[in-house]
């Protein structure tokens, strides 16, 4: 019985993975969602989540230069960057 419960969470995760955003995760993919062709923009869909953290921080520390980026980075704590980070990372 336990084997069944496994394999259905298996098959319902990357289902719920795709499901609900985190507040801001939308917003986010407005600009670097699947498909954008702008360097300067990257996509973020599939990225690995440390890294859109990393970059997060360093925004908000005022480390990496942005125009925009910067002022969106401080609009959310640690734990909401964490959480978009993941649901981003798990977007194909």
């Amino acid at each position: 019985m336990m084997s069944v419960a496994v394999v259905v969470m298996v098959k319902t995760m990357p289902a719920a993975a795709q499901g609900v955003a985190p507040p801001g995760a939308t917003s986010c993919s407005g600009c670097h969602g699947p498909g954008v062709s702008d360097a300067a923009v990257p996509p973020l869909h599939g990225r690995p989540s440390e890294e859109i953290v990393a970059a997060m921080q360093e925004y908000r520390n005022g480390r990496r230069p942005a125009t925009v980026m910067d002022r969106v980075a401080k609009g959310f704590t640690d734990e909401e960057t964490r959480a978009i980070a993941s649901w981003l990372s798990q977007q194909p």
